[in-house]
């Protein structure tokens, strides 16, 4: 057991200490996963339990006007990324096809690796919005998809700041916040309430966008598989690759129940309140009751 542990710890340093990007090292949180598996362990707790349990007794806050603002925010820090990331490489001179990890001291790698930073850093930003659910008493949108999501995504980009910032994996970053642009840009218009939310007719093709992101990304990587001319780790192919498969599979049997299902049963409206509470109600039942009412009139003059 003794000889098990120490070819283990013997490995663990030699990944920590000279396989991972030198460049990276010293930054906030990246001198182990440690304390980025306890924050998202933290976060899954305090959605799930902790949160849910102290709003157990207590009235939903009322948080739109904080709601708008950090959408804006969210809108500026995706954008602000997306062009970071873009000028660092992928709007210059990185290739599409396979481009490699530049791990030197260059102004061009070093601000490609600063902005994969910052992108692995704004997915802890993310979780206010489930924290702002749970603040709402919207368990409805604490949903498994949901948790997931935000709960691995800053778990899975550590690796690639700590081994690979920048190059071929990086283009995920690119393609995730041109979608979070779009993406937070119609949370912002969302909360602003029902003057505005009756324009948001296209939140189906919101999620029909982050689909076909997760096909860019899993394509994008899985294409080294067959021909990888720069050498780029078949780990972080598989890494990455892996993350797109599997988003897209949630996301497509959410896209399946959330909009498909509701096709074949009955439709269903939607309104929001001024306190922001979802209020729905069945078109059919209505029409259905109103076919009632009439046979209840009409029966009672021939009584």
């Amino acid at each position: 057991m003794m000889n098990i542990a120490n070819i283990v710890s013997a490995t663990w340093y030699d990944l920590m200490e000279n396989k991972a990007d030198p460049r990276t090292t010293d930054w906030f949180l990246m001198s182990s996963p440690l304390p980025t598996v306890i924050i998202c362990l933290t976060y899954v707790y305090i959605v799930k339990y902790l949160g849910p349990s102290l709003m157990n007794n207590r009235k939903p806050f009322e948080l739109r006007k904080l709601i708008v603002f950090y959408n804006f925010l969210q809108v500026l820090l995706s954008a602000w990324l997306f062009w970071g990331l873009g000028m660092s490489g992928w709007f210059t001179n990185y290739s599409y096809r396979c481009q490699p990890v530049d791990k030197g001291y260059s102004a061009q790698a070093l601000k490609m690796a600063y902005f994969s930073w910052w992108y692995y850093f704004s997915k802890f930003t993310e979780f206010f919005d489930t924290f702002f659910f749970v603040l709402r008493k919207r368990y409805d949108q604490v949903s498994t998809l949901h948790v997931i999501h935000h709960g691995i995504m800053p778990f899975s980009v550590w690796w690639g700041v700590k081994f690979m910032p920048g190059g071929h994996s990086t283009f995920f970053g690119l393609l995730n916040t041109f979608v979070h642009i779009i993406m937070y840009t119609y949370y912002m218009l969302a909360a602003m309430g029902p003057q505005v939310q009756k324009y948001l007719w296209w939140k189906k093709y919101l999620t029909m966008l982050q689909m076909v992101q997760f096909v860019g990304i899993f394509s994008h990587c899985f294409q080294l598989i067959f021909h990888n001319p720069c050498n780029f780790s078949y780990i972080f192919v598989w890494w990455i690759g892996g993350h797109g498969v599997l988003f897209l599979f949630l996301f497509s049997n959410f896209y399946k129940h959330t909009y498909k299902s509701s096709r074949k049963e009955n439709t269903t409206k939607v309104l929001v309140d001024d306190n922001d509470n979802v209020i729905e109600w069945n078109k059919t039942f209505e029409k259905k009751k109103d076919s009632i009412t009439q046979m209840n009139k009409a029966l009672a003059k021939h009584l």
